[in-house]
């Protein structure tokens, strides 16, 4: 069976979506499919125009487009399915598998129809929402509302549809789309490249001025105003109350990057958050290595009660203590006091309680990091989940066969 991935970018560029394409496509061609993806002209990476990444091969759409807002866009899905019509005329795939945002779901759709391929289109984000969560976008706007009728059109046009999470799925269905073409494909993790967790880097802890027995708060990821990074500066002072020489460690970068460093500057004691920058994918388990807490205090929004993050997952997966806050997206990735510590969004206070909280019951981290360990290889296994895919890839396929047309997910 040969599956068509539709996608916005992939590797070797580094994000969560690019790393749950990866998984996907692994899980799939170790079930025995084969696949390929092509990407649209937000793959703002140079290399040939056919490109092998990770043993899985990309075809890549070039140029660009312009023009004013509205007709940019539908110059660019026209660009994008004109290079897929290339591929579809050329691998002849069973189905089309398009991933969110809409553009690439509808360039995937005109190709679909032109064709007669089963047509899946997932959802990882409404990409309207990650705009207002980024500072790139205003809820209501002309823009919003042009993207949320987007996908509207494009759900409707699929045979089948995956959401990553309920809040996802459950949002469509208010919309009046039937509960029954909808199926969920959760964020997951590769736990074929998670082995026991990696002794303490003491070379990298000396660099960084960590002594043994500090207690470290880390996030690892990029610093957008939704993550909250700043109630989580903001609670150092109060963490620091009860565990004076407890540190903050902010791997990465992004939009707030600089008002981050500005807020800790001004805090009493400036050292106890550390700024690494970006660091190489390839180091990022050395500075996991440093951490007890991961943390992730994301502000509560239309985006973060929807949309369920994989890097929870990630860590729980690497067997670290994880504490989020208890937005809706991630309440359905875990339970609080079971799998890690949930606190109340936007609240630094909170925050720190529940850290405090954390590192004052040492003797309870082993059974939650093993209850979180076993909640992700039992539901967030990719290993087990791509069969999500693989029934609903068969049914469009018998169906359109038969000629029954199309079924749901």
């Amino acid at each position: 069976m040969r599956i068509l991935h539709v996608l916005d970018h992939s590797l070797p560029l580094h994000s969560g979506y690019t790393f749950r394409t990866r998984a996907i496509l692994k899980s799939q061609q170790a079930a025995g499919l084969d696949v390929r993806g092509v990407t649209g002209l937000r793959h703002f990476a140079e290399g040939p125009p056919v490109e092998e990444a990770d043993g899985l091969l990309f075809h890549r759409t070039p140029g660009a487009a312009d023009g004013p807002p509205g007709l940019r866009e539908w110059r660019e899905i026209s660009r994008f399915a004109d290079e897929m019509e290339k591929v579809v005329a050329d691998w002849r795939p069973d189905v089309i598998h398009a991933h969110s945002p809409a553009l690439c779901g509808q360039a995937a759709m005109r190709l679909a129809q032109r064709h007669d391929i089963p047509l899946v289109y997932e959802i990882r984000a409404f990409w309207e929402d990650a705009a207002v969560g980024n500072g790139t976008g205003r809820e209501g706007s002309v823009k919003y509302r042009l993207t949320r009728a987007l996908e509207n059109r494009v759900v409707a046009g699929a045979d089948a549809v995956f959401t990553i999470c309920h809040g996802l799925r459950d949002d469509l269905i208010e919309r009046g789309f039937p509960p029954g073409k909808i199926g969920i494909s959760p964020n997951g993790v590769d736990m074929s490249l998670f082995g026991e967790p990696v002794d303490r880097d003491e070379a990298l802890a000396a660099e960084l001025g960590f002594s043994a027995g500090d207690p470290v708060i880390g996030f690892i990821g990029s610093f957008y105003d939704y993550e909250g990074l700043d109630d989580l500066i903001a609670a150092m002072p109060l963490l620091r109350e009860e565990y004076p020489a407890a540190r903050l460690l902010l791997v990465g970068g992004g939009p707030m990057d600089e008002a981050l460093r500005a807020q800790a500057r001004a805090l009493p004691d400036p050292g106890s958050v550390v700024f690494t920058g970006r660091v190489p994918h390839s180091e990022v388990e050395r500075y996991y290595s440093l951490i007890d807490v991961l943390a992730y205090p994301r502000k509560k929004s239309r985006l973060t009660d929807l949309v369920t993050p994989l890097k929870p997952l990630e860590a729980m997966a690497q067997q670290r203590l994880v504490a989020a806050s208890d937005v809706g997206g991630h309440r359905e990735l875990m339970t609080g006091g079971v799998h890690g510590a949930l606190f109340p969004a936007d609240d630094p206070e909170g925050c720190a309680d529940a850290l405090a909280d954390l590192l004052s019951h040492k003797a309870d981290w082993p059974a939650m990091k093993a209850a979180a360990l076993d909640h992700v290889r039992q539901r967030h296994d990719w290993a087990t989940n791509v069969g999500r895919y693989l029934l609903v890839y068969h049914d469009l396929i018998a169906s359109r066969q038969s000629g029954e047309g199309r079924r749901a997910a």
